[in-house]
């Protein structure tokens, strides 16, 4: 029997998280979390949030349980906007903490920036796998931040681009992206631009990766047979996508309790531009075969990702194995008996 009073606590930092998974291993564990959840193997709340008018932003609350793999975990998110102008600090700051499920041990306290980022892109990856055109060629990442790093990587698992667009407001914020993710591809260029309906038009798949909170995709831009995995929106307010855009597409959301108030279809949800009827789903009853996704290669289809507490807790136990095996970061006995 395993003596737990010895056993130590691993602490990563953001340096140490980064090459402990590859980015198809950060697809699978995703969708190893939305499979659990399409087949209620797990429990989980939707994310808490702490608003307080005095700092722009808010903390969110994240934990959740996974049945396989058995683990537990606990995401803290801290976002505060003003923090690169004021303090020369990153926007988010994330914390994960992993426990034993059976004990409530503390295995693992590591930062979660670098994780989020890529199980995010993970999330658009896994829909484009499962709801795009197997035909997809063209992909246009809205967003040229931390997020679209992640996106185009973990995207890049899913099908062989032929084109790749990214779009930011700034061209500075683009030149760094391709600067930094342009050597990690060789079988397409990205092809950065400032102009948003040029990026999106004529796109197979579009990731939308930005907090907007008003509606900058339009209807219009958008062929037939396109896949749009919406995940910027992710609090109340937010929302990329022109609302009469989803009257008419195939929606598939990652958690609807979630979605509902804090995800892409909330503002239609409140003008009454659709209703949860018009939602087909959620992912995981496409994974596990219970809701058919993609019906015709002319239908649009949209996937709702708010972020789910479950793909963390998917995730984490493989990044701890690693992080031990590699003997990376420091333990640290958190328990006296």
């Amino acid at each position: 029997m395993e003596n737990w009073a010895n056993r130590k606590t691993l602490i990563l930092g953001r340096n140490e998280m980064i090459g402990l998974l590859k980015p198809h291993e950060y697809n699978d564990c995703v969708e190893q979390a939305y499979r659990m959840h399409g087949e209620g193997r797990f429990y989980m709340d939707p994310k808490g949030h702490i608003v307080l008018d005095r700092f722009p932003g808010e903390w969110e609350a994240m934990p959740s349980y996974i049945e396989e793999p058995h683990a537990a975990a606990c995401k803290w998110v801290s976002i505060r906007e003003q923090n690169r102008e004021k303090y020369n600090l990153p926007t988010v700051f994330s914390i994960l903490i992993y426990t034993h499920p059976e004990t409530g041990f503390p295995l693992a306290i590591v930062d979660g920036s670098y994780h989020t980022v890529m199980r995010t892109g993970s999330a658009a990856a896994v829909s484009t796998k499962w709801m795009a055109r197997k035909d997809s060629k063209k992909l246009a990442i809205i967003g040229a931040g931390h997020m679209a790093e992640g996106a185009i990587q973990t995207c890049n698992e899913v099908f062989k681009w032929s084109e790749v667009r990214v779009w930011s407001r700034g061209k500075e914020t683009l030149d760094n992206f391709v600067k930094d993710m342009q050597p990690k591809f060789d079988h397409f260029e990205i092809k950065p631009s400032t102009d948003l309906e040029q990026t999106v038009r004529g796109a197979d798949v579009v990731v939308t990766l930005t907090p907007a909170r008003g509606p900058i995709v339009m209807a219009d831009w958008i062929s037939p047979g396109t896949h749009i995995a919406a995940v910027g929106a992710d609090k109340k307010g937010d929302q990329e996508l022109e609302s009469r855009l989803l009257k008419g597409a195939r929606i598939f959301v990652d958690d609807i309790r979630q979605c509902r108030t804090d995800g892409e279809i909330n503002v239609p949800l409140s003008e009454g531009v659709i209703t949860e009827a018009d939602v087909a789903g959620e992912i995981g009853e496409v994974i596990t075969g219970r809701k058919q996704g993609r019906t015709s290669d002319e239908e649009i289809t949209i996937f709702d990702s708010t972020g789910i507490a479950l793909q963390d807790s998917a995730t984490v136990p493989l990044e701890y194995e690693r992080a031990m095996a590699a003997g990376v970061g420091i333990e640290k006995k958190m328990i006296s008996t």
